[in-house]
């Protein structure tokens, strides 16, 4: 068991919580005051508020049980030193103190003990993340994943790029194991907080001293269930940020938010990473917001009890989401064998959100409308960037299409013969048509990457030229999709040797079917100058610039013997926000 998106460090002990902190309050019209009591629908006070201790009633040598009040610092004060030269200790710790009875007062429950707060430089903390996992048949392993996600090539490794996204964009943790909250400051410069890091990094410490954020519940055993379960827990940090976030627009006197130190360098990301751990920033903020709506603080403590299962249920927001069983037989031949020892004995799970940013990284990358064919490659992109729900203080990333909406459940299984590597990918759906809408997007991605038409019954083959080279055959039935690919065609039949597949130019050329022949569109670059009318790059950024990015800690990094890493990053939001606008800027002058 491990986390395949998130890199381990070099003191790897249990998961930690990370914060992928991106508010930009500037300019945020005020949330609901959480103390005062109302759901942030305006509804009645819920059953289970706190209500928070008055000033005077807040005294140095008071105990945990008062709520709004830390060390003799009551949330209503204001902290009293300039910060533009950067903290000192004692600064910090008084920021610390007076953010704690903040959190309390959101999130109307006492810390129970002191949470420690300390600085990393961006450098120590990228030396101590790099190359955290150091078994060669995970780091293998965990390249087929991302392969097969159509995200990371074939010549690219997998495990550098996710050290990449995470080793850059960082703005701090907290290590359930060691109960404290670390930073990641800028390189040469004194420590500066931004008020918005802080408090999430505290709400996930007080996640810590009610729940035990080292239980194993909070480890997912695949991306997916990683994915999920950190749905509740950065959603719940995201919901108590957002309202801390509104009151300093509106009432509280806050510290400013230090300009981001710009982080691993915008473009520089693969994207279709970062937008999968992204993930459960945005979604799961919304659905902690409907949870509390509905049932008030007593909800979320009960769903952090019993933390979600799937991507699916956190995106449509369905605590009784069902799932399917997926069903696979490993009946490989000619010396074809799974990792027996990674993930879930040999298989990861990727999940509905995983499933959606491949289709979507088709078109920010590689200018190909795989998601709606009959749409341009930038309204494709833009799909991503449209999300219906709202938060108060980001930018919120859609990660719901009727292409993936259907997901059942999936085993994806790297398999590797000497120093060939393939997969088989068993996918199942709720519907035979979600199987169906599925099955003919990934067609679109295939043949969006090769030469040729794709041929119905019949391997096909993407050449060298290509980021995914080989022969790929892709077999539906009912609601059930199963993916191979290999090297070489003979491959893919080895890989599954009772496939109803046929060989290249063996089985005829009929395969001008509707899920083969509209994929003429899926290119898209026909049409041409998709990104010409410049809009997509701004897009990206909310437009206003008033709100921040979503982001989002990822899970983190195990190898097979199933060692958790032991800080879960935290990306900052303005950096996340900065790096997809630029890449998006980059792919609108690319379409011109």
């Amino acid at each position: 068991m491990r986390r395949v998106l998130t890199p381990s460090t070099a003191t790897a002990v249990v998961a930690a919580v990370a914060l992928l902190c991106v508010a930009c309050t500037a300019g945020v019209a005020a949330a609901p005051d959480a103390g005062a009591a109302p759901s942030a629908s305006g509804g009645p006070a819920a059953p289970d508020t706190v209500p928070s201790a008055s000033a005077d009633e807040c005294d140095t040598g008071d105990g945990t049980e008062l709520v709004g009040c830390w060390n003799g610092t009551h949330y209503e004060e204001s902290v009293d030193f300039e910060e533009t030269d950067g903290l000192n200790e004692s600064q910090l710790s008084a920021l610390t103190d007076l953010t704690m009875a903040r959190v309390e007062h959101v999130r109307q429950r006492p810390f129970k003990e002191d949470v420690p707060v300390e600085t990393v430089t961006r450098s120590e903390y990228a030396n101590d993340t790099a190359s955290g996992n150091s078994s060669e048949a995970f780091r293998r392993w965990n390249d087929g994943v991302w392969e097969a996600l159509f995200v990371v090539g074939d010549e690219t490794n997998a495990n550098d790029e996710i050290d990449s996204v995470f080793g850059g964009a960082v703005s701090g943790f907290y290590s359930p194991s060691q109960d404290r909250i670390v930073i990641v400051v800028p390189d040469g410069e004194s420590p500066d907080i931004d008020p918005s890091t802080l408090a999430h990094e505290l709400l996930h410490a007080m996640q810590d001293q009610y729940h035990d954020l080292t239980d194993p519940r909070y480890v997912g055993a695949t991306q997916d269930a990683d994915l999920a379960v950190d749905g509740i827990i950065e959603g719940e940090a995201v919901h108590v940020e957002e309202r801390y976030a509104a009151r300093c627009a509106d009432n509280w006197t806050c510290a400013e938010a230090p300009e981001s130190d710009g982080g691993g360098g915008g473009a520089d990301f693969n994207f279709g990473i970062l937008q999968t751990v992204l993930q459960p920033y945005g979604d799961g903020a919304l659905y902690v917001r409907e949870l509390r709506d509905e049932g008030g603080w007593a909800a979320v403590n009960a769903t952090m009890n019993d933390p979600p299962e799937s991507t699916a249920e956190v995106i449509h927001r369905n605590p009784d989401y069902e799932e399917g069983n997926v069903t696979f037989e490993d009946t490989a031949t000619d010396g074809w064998e799974t990792y027996p020892d990674q993930g879930v004995e040999g298989a990861e799970t990727a999940g509905e959100a995983s499933m959606f940013v491949m289709f979507w990284y088709q078109s920010l990358e590689y200018d190909h409308a795989v998601l709606e064919p009959d749409a341009t490659v930038r309204q494709n992109v833009q799909i991503h960037l449209d999300a219906e729900a709202e938060l108060e203080t980001r930018q919120v990333y859609n990660y719901a299409h009727p292409v993936t909406a259907g997901w059942a459940g999936d085993e994806l299984y790297p398999y590797r013969n000497g120093d060939r590597d393939g997969y088989v990918w068993a996918t199942e759906w709720q519907t035979e048509d979600d199987a169906a809408a599925f099955r003919d997007a990934y067609v679109r991605m295939l043949t969006a990457h090769g030469d040729g038409e794709y041929a119905d019954g019949t391997v096909y083959e993407i050449g060298s030229e290509s980021d995914f080279p080989g022969a790929y055959g892709v077999e539906r039935d009912g609601t059930s999709v199963t993916i191979t690919h290999a090297p070489s065609p003979e491959g893919v039949l080895e890989l599954r040797p009772d496939a109803d597949l046929a060989l290249p130019d063996a089985g005829g050329s009929d395969g001008a079917n509707g899920d083969g022949t509209d994929d003429g569109n899926t290119t898209d670059g026909s049409d041409g100058t998709d990104g010409s009318d410049g809009g997509s790059g701004s897009d990206g950024t909310d437009g206003d610039g008033g709100s921040g990015s979503d982001g989002t800690d990822g899970s983190d990094g195990e190898n097979g013997g199933g060692d958790t890493g032991d800080s879960t990053p935290g990306f900052g939001v303005a950096t996340a926000l900065v790096a997809l606008a630029a890449a998006l800027g980059l792919f609108a002058r690319r379409s011109t």
